[in-house]
C-alpha cells in the first residue's frame, strides 16, 4: 500500500538548529540587561573620573583595533562562516524558549497511534509537527527504517548541528583574543609618536600622547570581555538547550520504534526535560507550569486516556525501578547512552 511522504525541508537540514526553538520569540531580557548594566557603568567610569569624556575618544586606535580584528578573521575564517555573524547577533538578542512540552504531546500522540498500528493517524498527526528533526524522524519510522539506522542517522545530525554551533562560538572566541593582542599594538603605535615629541614639546603635549597611546588598550579589553566573549557564551548555553531537546526527540523516536506505550513515553521524556527532580515531594510549580499548557496538552489527554490501565502501572514500575537502579544522567548525552543500556538489558 502507497504511503503518502512528508514533503521534505526546503531549507536542508543545515536550517534545522535555527527552527528547532518552536516557542514564542521576544527579545532576551539578560542581553538587554547586561547592555544597560555596562552603559551605565562605563559612563559612571568615564563622566566621574575623567575631567573630560573627550580624553577617552581615539579614533585611530579604535580603528586599529576594530580594523585588525576584523582583518584576522577573515584571514583566519571562510567568507561563509563570516556572513552568519549577522544572524548570531540577532540571535543573542532574542529569547527563544524552548517549548519542550509541546514535542513531548507531539511524541506521546504519534506513539499511541504507532502503537495502535494506526498508520494513517500517525501520517495526519505528523503533518502538524512543528520540529523539523522529530518529523523526520517519525517518517523514518513510517517507512519502516532499522531503529539501528534512524538513531546513526539522527546521531549523525546532532554531532554535525553541534560541531556547526561549536564553530561559530569559538569564532567570538577567537576574536576576543585578537582584539586585546591589536590594542596592544595600537599602543605601541602611539608609544612610537610619544617619542618623537619626547625631547621637543611640553608636558601638556606628552600626557596627551600617553593618554591617546593607553586608550587604544582599553578598546581591545572592552571589545574582548565585554562582547565578543559574552556573545560566544551565550552561543554555547544556546547550544547545550538545542542538545538537550535533539536528544530527548531522538529517545522518544527511538521508543516508537519498540512500540512504547504513550504513558511510558511521556514519563521518559519528561525526565530528561526536568530541571529539579524530586520524586518524594510535589513540584507546584512544574504541575502549574503543565496545567497552562491548554491546547497541547488538550489535544494529547485523548491519547493518554485511550491506553489501558495495566500499561500505565507497568510503565510506572519499569521507571521507577530503571531511576533506582542507575543514577541520574550528568548530560544529555551521558542520559541517551544510559537509556540505551536500559532497553538493551531489557529486551535480554
Amino acid at each position: 500500500m502507497a504511503r503518502s511522504r512528508v514533503p521534505r525541508d526546503p531549507a536542508g537540514p543545515e536550517a534545522w538548529s535555527g527552527r528547532l526553538f518552536n516557542g514564542p520569540v521576544f527579545m532576551n531580557s539578560s542581553t538587554l540587561i547586561g547592555i544597560g548594566v555596562a552603559l551605565a557603568m562605563l559612563a559612571a567610569a568615564i563622566f566621574g573620573s575623567a575631567p573630560s569624556a573627550v580624553a577617552f575618544i581615539n579614533l585611530p586606535g579604535l580603528g586599529i583595533v576594530l580594523g585588525g580584528t576584523i582583518a584576522a578573521l577573515f584571514i583566519g575564517y571562510p567568507i561563509s562562516e563570516i556572513r552568519r555573524i549577522p544572524q548570531l547577533l540577532r540571535t543573542v538578542f532574542r529569547n527563544e524558549r524552548v517549548d519542550s512540552q509541546r514535542d513531548i504531546d507531539e511524541l506521546v500522540t504519534l506513539a499511541h497511534s504507532w502503537a495502535g498500528a494506526d498508520v494513517h493517524n500517525v501520517e495526519r498527526e505528523l503533518q502538524k509537527v512543528s520540529n523539523p528533526f522529530l518529523r523526520t524522524g517519525v517518517q523514518l519510522i513510517i517507512d519502516n527504517t532499522p531503529e539501528e539506522q534512524i538513531v546513526e542517522l539522527l546521531q549523525w545530525r546532532i554531532a554535525r548541528m553541534r560541531a556547526r554551533e561549536q564553530a561559530e562560538a569559538q569564532m567570538f572566541r577567537t576574536m576576543a583574543s585578537f582584539a586585546p593582542a591589536f590594542g596592544m599594538l595600537a599602543t605601541l603605535i602611539g608609544l612610537v609618536n610619544l617619542m618623537t615629541v619626547l625631547g621637543s614639546q611640553g608636558m601638556d603635549v606628552i600626557g596627551k600622547q600617553m593618554g591617546i597611546a593607553l586608550i587604544a588598550t582599553f578598546y581591545g579589553i572592552l571589545l574582548a570581555n565585554l562582547i565578543c566573549k559574552p556573545i560566544a557564551i551565550k552561543l554555547e548555553r544556546r547550544t547545550e538547550q538545542r542538545l538537550v531537546l535533539m536528544n530527548m526527540v531522538l529517545q522518544g523516536i527511538s521508543m516508537m520504534c519498540e512500540r512504547r506505550g504513550p504513558a511510558m513515553v511521556r514519563e521518559t521524556l519528561n525526565s530528561f526535560m526536568q530541571h529539579v527532580e524530586d520524586e518524594i515531594r510535589e513540584q507546584p510549580a512544574s504541575r502549574g507550569g503543565k496545567g497552562t499548557r491548554g491546547g497541547s496538552a488538550a489535544r494529547a489527554t485523548p491519547s493518554v486516556s485511550a491506553a489501558a490501565t495495566a500499561p500505565r502501572a507497568e510503565a510506572a514500575t519499569t521507571s521507577g525501578a530503571r531511576r533506582a537502579s542507575s543514577p541520574p544522567p550528568a548530560s544529555a548525552a551521558a542520559a541517551f547512552d544510559a537509556a540505551l543500556r536500559n532497553r538493551a538489558s531489557s529486551r535480554s
